[in-house]
């Protein structure tokens, strides 16, 4: 099998390395292969992909989308990124537990989310290019986010966060958005 799964200490959350075929001219991945995602019990629908570039700094999220339910599976493609996911899924024994770790462009390695985690990242290099395995299609109507430096998740993000959107500056806290009409879309 070209896909092994490393558990990252919340269920689901998972990472998945991919196999790599070197020789003289470089190397070979298969980046997706959807009889290799099912048998590591990943999901195998993949409904849009999606790519961002960004410079040094940058902060995207945490996003998540509640319907249609989203899983995403990223990679860094270029530069090197600090990708961390959330679950927001409530009733879930780790609900509000934050994970996070750097991943570089050289890693054959998908961070596979499902849907009810938080997701996001912090670009460390001038030019990091990360993209998005999605299991269902973007909906505006169904998006939500929360604060990426809220304190109760306690995310050492590894360098100032030097730009934002309107939309991650204004996203509420872990405990707002679950207090707020949509929290409690996601259960464990």
């Amino acid at each position: 099998m070209n896909v092994r799964v490393e558990t990252t200490g919340i269920p689901d959350l998972v990472l998945a390395h991919l196999r790599e075929f070197p020789d003289p001219r470089g190397a070979f991945r298969e980046l997706f292969r959807a009889e290799h995602f099912a048998a590591a019990g990943l999901p195998t629908t993949i409904a849009q992909i999606n790519g961002s570039i960004s410079s040094r700094g940058v902060v995207r999220g945490l996003h998540f989308q509640w319907e249609p339910a989203q899983a995403k599976a990223m990679r860094v493609v270029r530069g090197r990124a600090f990708i961390v996911a959330v679950d927001v899924r409530a009733g879930a024994p780790t609900f509000g537990r934050a994970w996070w770790r750097e991943c570089s462009a050289g890693e054959p390695l998908w961070v596979c989310a499902p849907a009810g985690f938080a997701r996001g990242f912090q670009a460390l290099e001038d030019v990091t290019e990360v993209e998005y395995l999605c299991t269902a299609p973007y909906n505006p109507k169904a998006e939500g986010g929360i604060r990426w430096d809220d304190p109760a998740l306690g995310i050492p993000w590894p360098i100032p966060a030097a730009e934002l959107s309107d939309k991650d500056r204004a996203a509420p806290t872990l405990a707002e958005w679950r207090a707020g009409p949509h929290g409690t879309v996601f259960t464990a």
